[in-house]
């Protein structure tokens, strides 16, 4: 397993070459936004977005009038590049740097929203701890959980890591009996360079 430093210094790398230089980059969270409509998300429902980094995602839902978001990412360097887009806006977005496997959550929020980290949890240890916190980070009288992952069909690697793919039911089976599919979708995301790679997109409520 990798130690406390090891995660960081790669993703303070990887955001450091620039946005097309990663396969996930995209210009606007449209499937972010997407399922949170889908799940009937609104301005007055809080929003972490988990492995954010230097996601759109924040702004976008600035423009839309959230005003409880909240980023947390394991890079400083991915945190920083959002930060410096949002300009003055980046000081309505809680920032929070930690890894989501040992992260301790000092609240709840109504929607965890996770495009692309889960999918870095290959062992069961690091699922596990994932998905402690997913439990203790959201409410549970009505805490959604959106996930996009790469579907069964898409790379084994991501950023030169290895990833679990998945399908819906897959994933379902990994959240476990305290959380119920409420929507599914598959999106074939371009890369900066032109290829295709097809993800699942997962949204799930907790049950009460």
């Amino acid at each position: 397993m990798e130690t406390a430093t090891e995660p960081a210094e790669h993703w303070d790398q990887t955001y450091g070459q620039g946005d097309t230089t990663r396969s996930w980059f995209q210009l606007g969270p449209l499937w972010s936004l997407r399922m949170l409509d889908r799940a009937g998300i609104g301005p007055a429902d809080s929003v972490i977005d988990v492995g954010g980094g230097s996601s759109p995602l924040a702004g976008a839902l600035l423009a839309r009038g959230h005003s409880d978001l909240s980023v947390l990412d394991v890079s400083i360097i991915g945190m920083q590049a959002a930060q410096q887009r949002l300009g003055a806006a980046a000081d309505q977005v809680q920032w929070l740097l930690g890894d989501v496997r040992t992260w301790q959550p000092l609240r709840r929020y109504v929607v965890w929203h996770d495009r692309a980290l889960f999918h870095f949890m290959i062992s069961e240890q690091d699922r596990g701890a994932y998905l402690q916190t997913l439990e203790r980070a959201t409410d549970p009288e009505r805490g959604f959980a959106i996930f996009a992952t790469f579907a069964p069909h898409g790379p084994l690697q991501c950023s030169g890591l290895p990833v679990t793919r998945y399908d819906a039911a897959d994933l379902a089976a990994a959240l476990g009996v305290g959380w119920r599919l409420v929507e599914e979708d598959r999106e074939a995301h371009t890369t900066p360079s032109g290829l295709i790679q097809p993800f699942t997109w997962a949204v799930f409520r907790r049950r009460h």
